[in-house]
């Protein structure tokens, strides 16, 4: 992989580790709430590791894992809005796919638009059937990747969930709530945020 990726990887790796300094990196020009959102991840930190033969056979670029969650994650990085799979990305995308349904995971694409202000990094997820627990209820928070007309997955960067508010739902602390609640609750307050902002 080349040095741009390993950049964004890194970038991405430094965020969701918790690292301090990687979340003022990314969240530089952004809004305050956006950046309060990103700081969750702090208090709770994924360990990342970097994958084995890396974006090859389902087991994407990265490995985000905590003692309650663990995502695979394929990052991308364009200088335009939309990415089509074909060739050998429609292949990692149809591995990750697999992988997720055998494994009970749910796959993420992190995409990084390059050239904009404000939170750069957008989430999307790869549908699998059969996931339990907290990963399927964060299944139903997280945008899916859109579909072209002829039906095959592509990414929109438009359409995916900013990095923020994906830190700020992946990090909450539960308490005594049931995490059903917890989430549908996280989720009406960041919709009411995102349209005060706007």
């Amino acid at each position: 992989m080349g040095s741009i990726g390993s950049q964004y990887e890194r970038e991405l790796r430094s965020v969701l580790a918790g690292e301090l300094k990687g979340v003022r990196a990314v969240t530089r020009s952004c809004s305050e709430i956006e950046r309060s959102q990103a700081m969750k991840v702090t208090n709770r930190p994924f360990l990342v590791v970097r994958a084995p033969g890396s974006g090859s056979e389902g087991t994407g670029d990265l490995l985000a894992l905590r003692g309650d969650i663990c995502f695979p994650i394929e990052v991308k990085s364009s200088k335009t809005s939309r990415l089509y799979l074909s060739g050998r990305t429609s292949d990692q995308f149809k591995s990750l796919k697999e992988t997720g349904e055998r494994c009970g995971l749910l796959p993420l694409y992190a995409f990084r638009l390059k050239g904009v202000r404000g939170d750069s990094w957008r989430i999307m997820k790869v549908e699998v059937e059969g996931l339990k627990g907290k990963l399927r209820h964060l299944s139903r928070s997280i945008p899916s990747l859109p579909l072209t007309r002829n039906g095959r997955e592509f990414l929109d960067w438009n359409q995916g969930m900013p990095l923020h508010r994906f830190l700020a739902l992946v990090c909450k602390s539960d308490g005594s709530r049931s995490i059903g609640e917890s989430f549908s609750k996280d989720v009406v307050r960041m919709e009411i945020e995102s349209k005060v902002l706007n």
